[in-house]
């Protein structure tokens, strides 16, 4: 059985190449997935489980300590790893750090859900957000619409706009997109073909009112039933997709709120990955807004830990 850590995978992995793992996955069978959550007080451990005929078989646990930063020396909040089972005989193939596969797989999830959605060759991207996912999203991007060549980034705490934008500056070492703070949301997402947000809220900050004819909104951060990033002119201004219905509603308050809320009704998520890649869902018209939320799921990490399963199997 193979034990792959982080850095001698991350290194060999691109964003292209997730994102075609995930497209392919979702060719196959519908998944059977089902999670577990377990602990004491505010520690949890978290288990998700995957099955899908012709691809495998996973588990993904993860340990949540919400005190481990504060600890000398810091710990990791989420810890955790993801073990691949053969298809055939159920035997156990592989152990993978998990922040590696979620690493991969959270933006991978939104950048596949922008190749289906959004209209060609979009030129600006603003980010809502400036932790790792948000940084991980300016750098992925790019890759797969080299057509961007302006990331707008915002967050409450302006100062840390600033930091991820200055962080950037000569890594796309003149080919790409110039990186820059912008200090007021409103403006920045009327500026913007893509919005991606990535944040902690809990209550929403993107408006639909702002968004412009042709816009694609990529919903990353809010995960629990109680969070939302995007109010319901977002929504219902927009042509909704989610990655699957199973994680999605019932889930997170981004989908499950404006549900019970009756603002929206499920007959107006037009579609999730399966029906997209099929070609069987997308978006009506250059003009329409389109909304996507990413909502995960142990299938997703399912695909990426073959993905680098595979890889190092390759380069071995």
């Amino acid at each position: 059985m193979k034990v792959v850590g982080y850095e001698e995978a991350d290194r060999r992995l691109t964003w292209p190449m997730v994102v075609e793992a995930l497209e392919a996955g979702h060719r196959l069978a519908a998944p059977e997935i089902g999670d577990l959550l377990i602990g004491s007080g505010d520690k949890k451990l978290l288990s998700r489980a995957a099955w899908i005929e012709r691809l495998g078989i996973a588990l993904k646990s993860v340990t949540i300590f919400p005190d481990n930063p504060r600890k000398t020396p810091p710990l990791p909040s989420v810890q955790g790893a993801v073990i691949l089972f053969d298809i055939e005989t159920g035997a156990p193939s592989a152990v993978i750090d998990g922040g590696l596969v979620t690493k991969w797989k959270t933006v991978a999830d939104s950048l596949l859900g922008a190749k289906l959605l959004a209209r060609r060759e979009p030129k600006t991207l603003l980010v809502c957000g400036a932790g790792t996912v948000a940084a991980n999203l300016i750098e992925a991007y790019p890759m797969v619409f080299p057509s961007i060549t302006t990331v707008l980034v915002w967050n409450r705490t302006q100062q840390r706009a600033e930091d991820l934008a200055a962080s950037f500056a000569g890594k796309f070492a003149g080919k790409g997109p110039s990186v820059n703070a912008a200090p007021d949301l409103a403006s920045a997402v009327s500026e913007a073909d893509i919005v991606a947000t990535a944040t902690m809220a809990s209550e929403p900050f993107l408006k639909g009112e702002w968004l412009k004819p042709g816009a694609h909104v990529d919903l990353i951060g809010a995960y629990t039933p109680q969070m939302r990033e995007a109010d319901d002119a977002v929504l219902t201004r927009g042509e909704i997709f989610v990655d699957s219905r199973k994680t999605t509603i019932g889930h997170i308050g981004e989908i499950q709120i404006p549900l019970d809320h009756g603002t929206i009704t499920k007959d107006d998520i037009r579609g999730e990955f399966h029906d997209l890649v099929a070609g069987k869902a997308g978006r009506s018209s250059d003009q329409a807004i389109t909304v996507f939320k990413n909502g995960g799921g142990a299938h997703l990490d399912l695909m990426v830990a073959k993905l680098i399963a595979k890889v190092m199997a390759a380069a071995s």
